[in-house]
Protein backbone atom coordinates (compact mmCIF):
# COMPACT_ATOMS: atom_id res chain seq x y z
CA UNK A 1 0.00 0.00 0.00
CA UNK A 2 2.78 2.63 0.33
CA UNK A 3 4.13 2.24 -2.77
CA UNK A 4 0.73 4.18 -4.23
CA UNK A 5 2.92 7.12 -2.39
CA UNK A 6 5.50 7.03 -5.06
CA UNK A 7 3.26 8.76 -7.53
CA UNK A 8 2.23 11.43 -5.21
CA UNK A 9 6.49 12.43 -4.52
CA UNK A 10 6.56 12.56 -8.48
CA UNK A 11 4.04 14.76 -8.66
CA UNK A 12 5.24 16.47 -6.00
CA UNK A 13 8.51 17.57 -7.27
CA UNK A 14 7.29 17.55 -10.65
CA UNK A 15 5.49 21.06 -9.68
CA UNK A 16 8.59 22.07 -7.86
CA UNK A 17 10.50 21.70 -10.65
CA UNK A 18 7.77 23.17 -13.26
CA UNK A 19 7.82 20.06 -15.03
CA UNK A 20 4.05 20.04 -14.57
CA UNK A 21 1.52 22.55 -14.34
CA UNK A 22 -0.74 22.80 -11.68
CA UNK A 23 -4.29 21.34 -13.38
CA UNK A 24 -7.32 19.97 -11.54
CA UNK A 25 -7.31 17.04 -14.29
CA UNK A 26 -3.68 16.05 -13.35
CA UNK A 27 -4.01 16.04 -9.90
CA UNK A 28 -7.41 13.87 -10.10
CA UNK A 29 -5.42 11.29 -12.23
CA UNK A 30 -2.49 11.00 -9.22
CA UNK A 31 -5.52 10.73 -6.83
CA UNK A 32 -7.55 8.33 -8.05
CA UNK A 33 -4.84 6.25 -9.07
CA UNK A 34 -3.27 6.44 -5.46
CA UNK A 35 -6.30 5.95 -3.91
CA UNK A 36 -7.44 3.10 -6.24
CA UNK A 37 -3.60 1.34 -5.23
CA UNK A 38 -4.44 1.95 -1.96
CA UNK A 39 -7.66 0.24 -1.83
CA UNK A 40 -6.80 -2.69 -4.20
CA UNK A 41 -4.30 -3.88 -1.77
CA UNK A 42 -5.65 -3.17 1.58
CA UNK A 43 -5.35 -5.38 3.77
CA UNK A 44 -3.50 -7.34 1.30
CA UNK A 45 -0.27 -7.65 3.73
CA UNK A 46 0.61 -7.10 8.16
CA UNK A 47 1.21 -3.42 8.90
CA UNK A 48 5.37 -3.45 10.13
CA UNK A 49 6.63 -0.20 11.51
CA UNK A 50 10.11 -0.45 9.69
CA UNK A 51 8.88 -1.68 6.67
CA UNK A 52 6.84 0.80 5.99
CA UNK A 53 9.39 4.01 6.97
CA UNK A 54 11.96 2.30 4.62
CA UNK A 55 9.22 1.76 1.89
CA UNK A 56 7.98 5.45 2.14
CA UNK A 57 11.76 6.79 1.79
CA UNK A 58 12.06 4.58 -1.17
CA UNK A 59 9.09 5.96 -2.38
CA UNK A 60 10.21 9.69 -1.47
CA UNK A 61 14.32 8.92 -2.96
CA UNK A 62 12.82 7.38 -6.29
CA UNK A 63 10.30 10.32 -6.48
CA UNK A 64 13.77 12.99 -6.42
CA UNK A 65 15.64 10.34 -8.77
CA UNK A 66 12.92 10.45 -11.49
CA UNK A 67 12.01 13.98 -11.41
CA UNK A 68 16.02 15.16 -11.99
CA UNK A 69 16.73 11.97 -14.85
CA UNK A 70 13.91 14.16 -16.61
CA UNK A 71 15.60 17.30 -16.06
CA UNK A 72 18.58 15.88 -17.07
CA UNK A 73 17.47 14.12 -20.28
CA UNK A 74 15.59 16.71 -21.78
CA UNK A 75 17.56 19.63 -21.24
CA UNK A 76 18.67 19.55 -25.34
CA UNK A 77 22.19 21.86 -24.36
CA UNK A 78 23.27 18.41 -22.06
CA UNK A 79 22.84 15.95 -24.82
CA UNK A 80 21.51 13.09 -22.93
CA UNK A 81 18.35 12.25 -24.70
CA UNK A 82 19.30 9.26 -26.03
CA UNK A 83 19.39 6.53 -23.65
CA UNK A 84 22.18 4.74 -23.68
CA UNK A 85 23.92 8.10 -23.09
CA UNK A 86 22.21 8.61 -19.56
CA UNK A 87 23.08 5.04 -18.93
CA UNK A 88 26.54 5.14 -20.00
CA UNK A 89 26.80 8.05 -17.18
CA UNK A 90 24.36 7.08 -14.24
CA UNK A 91 25.46 3.45 -14.19
CA UNK A 92 28.66 3.57 -12.93
CA UNK A 93 27.24 5.22 -10.21
CA UNK A 94 24.38 3.29 -9.40
CA UNK A 95 26.93 0.42 -8.96
CA UNK A 96 28.81 2.40 -6.76
CA UNK A 97 26.17 3.01 -4.47
CA UNK A 98 24.81 -0.50 -4.52
CA UNK A 99 27.96 -2.44 -3.86
CA UNK A 100 28.66 -1.18 -0.43
CA UNK A 101 25.31 -2.89 0.64
CA UNK A 102 26.10 -5.96 -1.64
CA UNK A 103 29.21 -6.43 0.21
CA UNK A 104 27.69 -6.24 3.58
CA UNK A 105 24.46 -8.01 3.33
CA UNK A 106 25.56 -10.66 0.46
CA UNK A 107 29.46 -10.57 0.24
CA UNK A 108 30.05 -12.77 3.09
CA UNK A 109 27.27 -15.67 2.24
CA UNK A 110 28.34 -15.59 -1.35
CA UNK A 111 31.85 -16.29 -0.63
CA UNK A 112 31.64 -19.22 1.33
CA UNK A 113 28.63 -20.68 -0.86
CA UNK A 114 29.55 -23.93 -3.01
CA UNK A 115 27.63 -22.05 -5.78
CA UNK A 116 31.11 -19.27 -6.25
CA UNK A 117 34.00 -21.56 -5.11
CA UNK A 118 33.34 -24.38 -4.03
CA UNK A 119 31.55 -26.13 -7.17
CA UNK A 120 31.43 -30.11 -7.65
CA UNK A 121 29.75 -29.76 -11.17
CA UNK A 122 31.30 -27.23 -13.54
CA UNK A 123 27.52 -27.60 -15.20
CA UNK A 124 26.46 -25.53 -11.91
CA UNK A 125 29.17 -23.47 -12.49
CA UNK A 126 27.23 -22.45 -16.54
CA UNK A 127 24.00 -22.34 -15.20
CA UNK A 128 24.91 -19.76 -12.67
CA UNK A 129 26.88 -17.85 -15.86
CA UNK A 130 23.95 -18.37 -17.81
CA UNK A 131 21.57 -16.77 -15.18
CA UNK A 132 23.19 -13.58 -14.53
CA UNK A 133 24.25 -13.39 -18.05
CA UNK A 134 20.35 -13.16 -18.81
CA UNK A 135 19.47 -11.00 -15.10
CA UNK A 136 21.89 -8.83 -16.80
CA UNK A 137 20.14 -8.61 -20.25
CA UNK A 138 16.74 -8.55 -18.85
CA UNK A 139 18.37 -5.24 -16.36
CA UNK A 140 19.56 -3.60 -19.38
CA UNK A 141 16.73 -4.11 -21.39
CA UNK A 142 14.13 -2.73 -18.54
CA UNK A 143 16.42 0.43 -17.61
CA UNK A 144 16.63 0.96 -21.39
CA UNK A 145 12.95 1.42 -21.50
CA UNK A 146 12.62 3.14 -18.30
CA UNK A 147 14.84 6.16 -19.58
CA UNK A 148 13.31 5.95 -23.12
CA UNK A 149 9.47 6.55 -21.69
CA UNK A 150 11.12 9.23 -19.54
CA UNK A 151 12.71 11.48 -22.17
CA UNK A 152 9.79 10.58 -24.34
CA UNK A 153 7.08 11.47 -22.03
CA UNK A 154 7.89 12.20 -18.42
CA UNK A 155 8.73 10.93 -14.97
CA UNK A 156 4.76 10.86 -14.13
CA UNK A 157 3.73 8.99 -17.06
CA UNK A 158 6.32 6.23 -15.83
CA UNK A 159 5.75 6.12 -12.43
CA UNK A 160 1.72 5.36 -14.23
CA UNK A 161 3.09 2.49 -16.45
CA UNK A 162 4.82 0.86 -13.44
CA UNK A 163 1.39 0.64 -11.39
CA UNK A 164 -0.27 -0.40 -14.14
CA UNK A 165 2.15 -3.47 -14.13
CA UNK A 166 1.71 -3.93 -10.80
CA UNK A 167 -1.96 -4.42 -10.49
CA UNK A 168 -1.67 -6.79 -13.89
CA UNK A 169 0.51 -8.88 -11.34
CA UNK A 170 -1.77 -8.90 -8.60
CA UNK A 171 -5.00 -9.10 -10.45
CA UNK A 172 -3.11 -12.44 -12.20
CA UNK A 173 -2.28 -13.50 -8.71
CA UNK A 174 -5.90 -13.80 -7.85
CA UNK A 175 -6.45 -15.88 -10.61
CA UNK A 176 -3.06 -17.64 -11.14
CA UNK A 177 -2.13 -17.93 -7.01
CA UNK A 178 -6.14 -18.46 -5.72
CA UNK A 179 -5.43 -15.06 -3.77
CA UNK A 180 -9.16 -13.94 -3.03
CA UNK A 181 -9.58 -10.08 -2.62
CA UNK A 182 -12.51 -8.46 -0.96
CA UNK A 183 -15.02 -6.14 -2.70
CA UNK A 184 -13.39 -3.08 -1.63
CA UNK A 185 -10.34 -4.18 -3.50
CA UNK A 186 -11.76 -4.57 -6.57
CA UNK A 187 -13.46 -1.29 -6.38
CA UNK A 188 -9.95 -0.21 -6.15
CA UNK A 189 -9.09 -1.81 -9.08
CA UNK A 190 -11.63 -0.36 -11.41
CA UNK A 191 -10.57 3.05 -9.76
CA UNK A 192 -7.01 2.47 -10.57
CA UNK A 193 -7.71 1.23 -14.18
CA UNK A 194 -9.89 4.46 -14.30
CA UNK A 195 -6.95 6.96 -13.56
CA UNK A 196 -4.83 5.33 -15.41
CA UNK A 197 -6.89 5.12 -18.87
CA UNK A 198 -7.85 9.35 -18.05
CA UNK A 199 -4.11 9.92 -17.50
CA UNK A 200 -4.21 8.22 -21.35
CA UNK A 201 -6.79 10.44 -22.91
CA UNK A 202 -4.81 13.33 -21.72
CA UNK A 203 -1.74 12.51 -22.75
CA UNK A 204 -3.73 11.66 -26.40
CA UNK A 205 -5.20 15.50 -26.42
CA UNK A 206 -2.35 17.18 -25.60
CA UNK A 207 -0.40 15.60 -28.20
CA UNK A 208 -2.82 16.40 -30.41
CA UNK A 209 -3.27 20.37 -29.15
CA UNK A 210 0.84 20.55 -29.59
CA UNK A 211 0.83 19.33 -33.15
CA UNK A 212 -2.25 21.56 -34.06
CA UNK A 213 -0.26 24.47 -32.36
CA UNK A 214 3.07 23.91 -34.28
CA UNK A 215 0.90 23.75 -37.71
CA UNK A 216 -0.83 26.96 -36.63
CA UNK A 217 2.52 28.90 -35.70
CA UNK A 218 4.43 27.44 -38.78
CA UNK A 219 1.75 29.13 -41.57
CA UNK A 220 0.96 32.26 -39.50
CA UNK A 221 4.80 32.61 -39.63
CA UNK A 222 5.95 34.40 -42.96
CA UNK A 223 8.79 34.08 -42.80
CA UNK A 224 8.92 30.39 -42.23
CA UNK A 225 6.40 30.22 -45.63
CA UNK A 226 8.75 32.42 -47.58
CA UNK A 227 11.73 29.67 -46.51
CA UNK A 228 9.39 27.16 -47.22
CA UNK A 229 8.37 28.39 -51.11
CA UNK A 230 11.84 29.27 -51.84
CA UNK A 231 13.07 25.69 -50.92
CA UNK A 232 10.37 23.42 -52.66
CA UNK A 233 11.03 26.31 -56.20
CA UNK A 234 14.71 25.15 -55.75
CA UNK A 235 13.65 21.67 -55.68
CA UNK A 236 11.44 21.98 -59.04
CA UNK A 237 14.47 23.83 -60.71
CA UNK A 238 16.84 20.87 -60.41
CA UNK A 239 14.45 18.53 -60.93
CA UNK A 240 14.00 20.09 -64.63
CA UNK A 241 17.99 20.90 -64.71
CA UNK A 242 17.84 17.20 -64.03
CA UNK A 243 15.46 16.06 -66.78
CA UNK A 244 17.05 15.94 -70.67
CA UNK A 245 15.15 17.38 -73.18
CA UNK A 246 13.41 16.08 -75.96
CA UNK A 247 14.15 16.89 -79.68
Amino acid sequence: MTKSSAILFILLFSLLFKLEEVRVALVLVVLLIAGGLFMFTYNSTQFNAQGFVLVLCASFLGGIRWTLTQILMQKAELGLQNPIDIMFHLQPLMFLGLFPLFAVFEGLPLSVSEKLFHLKKTGMLFSLVGKLFLGGILAFGLGFSEFLLVSRTSSLTLSIAGIFKEICILFLATRLLGDRLSLLNWLGFAVCLSGISLHVILKAMNSKGEEALKLHKASSNPDLELLLRHTEYGEEEEEDIGTPQQH
